[in-house]
């Protein structure tokens, strides 16, 4: 099996942290490692997570994009995979990623992302998270939708090899938001991007706070002005971080 590094970037996440943590210590096959990288969290997080035996590195810098980079620099395996401390992943993941990366074309993917919470799925916001994998790319860079684009966001569980990530120099660490999305753009020069026929749950918890119409609403609203090149700075006040 090849080895796949998991990272995941953290702050305040004390409430997911731990099943998120107990799923991937029953993965089957295991992954190499697991790597939570902290953003300075003032709960529990950093407890939990070394109480569950994995490693845990401390970034001085806050950002998804900054802490996800000094994982890849701190992981060995020959595969990354990103994860979100509040996302779900089926117990044969590592098969599931060796299985894509199988295909020389085809330079990293991710999953289908199933959005859940405690008493309700948000079946209808997770068909447009699958559509817009495909409908995103196609609209604002059809040259590259054609070359393999597929527009992937951090609750899909991205994955790819280790050297295919620093030759497109990792996550850009200016942006606060759509960084999963700008390194795709990067990614595919290497080869394809897949969407995985596979499910990751994810928390709904944005949705939960914001209801459905305006959670839609801010999605659509910060996608296309992305889309459109309008400052990622600006794009982050609309997209308020949820605990």
């Amino acid at each position: 099996m090849i080895r796949i590094s998991i990272i995941i970037p953290t702050l305040n996440e004390a409430s997911c942290i731990g099943r998120t943590l107990r799923q991937l210590s029953i993965l089957d096959p295991p992954a190499w490692e697991v790597l939570v990288v902290d953003g300075g969290s003032e709960d529990g997080t950093v407890a939990i997570a070394q109480a569950a035996g994995v490693q845990v590195l401390f970034c001085t810098e806050r950002g998804r994009a900054i802490q996800m980079n000094q994982g890849a620099k701190a992981a060995s395996g020959e595969v990354l995979c990103f994860i979100h401390a509040d996302t779900w992943v089926p117990d044969d993941l590592v098969e599931i990623i060796e299985r894509t990366l199988a295909d020389p074309e085809v330079a990293g993917g991710g999953f289908v992302s199933l959005m859940a919470g405690s008493s309700k799925t948000r079946w209808w916001m997770s068909l447009h998270n699958f559509l817009k994998t495909y409908y995103a790319p196609l609209l604002f860079r059809p040259h590259l939708f054609f070359q393999g684009l597929r527009l992937l966001f951090g609750d899909q569980a991205i994955f790819c090899r280790r050297t295919d990530f620093w030759q497109c120099g990792g996550f850009d660490r200016t942006l606060a938001i759509m960084e999963e999305a700008d390194f795709c753009l990067k990614l595919v020069r290497q080869g394809r991007i897949r969407q995985v026929n596979r499910i990751v749950q994810s928390s709904d918890r944005r949705v939960a706070r914001w209801g459905f119409w305006q959670a839609t609403a801010i999605y659509l609203y910060v996608g296309f002005l992305w889309g459109f090149g309008i400052s990622p700075t600006y794009l982050k006040r609309l997209y308020r971080d949820i605990r």
